[in-house]
């Protein structure tokens, strides 16, 4: 298993737009195969501040979703609000719990 981190920082005054670009790729992601967690989550003290946690069952079913036509759906959608991001993939070798 792992978990892939996904930080935006969007426009200000965006975030509707963004959610509204993004349902469809949460939706189909969440159906695929391995996708164990894929939500999306808003700052509440900073709107521009939007993160996507997901979780695998393995790389490459991940590899797999990085391809898909709604990922890439979604990066084309999203494009004209991201002002930058910032992926990190996270496995179980570096992960503690508390």
């Amino acid at each position: 298993m792992l978990h892939l981190i996904a930080t935006i920082r969007i426009k200000p005054g965006t975030v509707n737009e963004v959610a509204k670009a993004a349902i469809p790729c949460i939706e189909a992601t969440r159906k695929e195969q391995g996708c164990i967690r894929y939500d999306m989550l808003v700052d509440v003290m900073d709107e521009t501040n939007v993160t996507f946690v997901e979780e695998w069952e393995s790389r490459a079913l991940l590899d797999a979703h990085v391809r898909s036509a709604h990922v890439k759906a979604w990066h084309e959608a999203g494009k004209p609000f991201i002002v930058s991001e910032h992926i990190a993939v996270i496995t179980p070798a570096k992960i503690e719990g508390l």
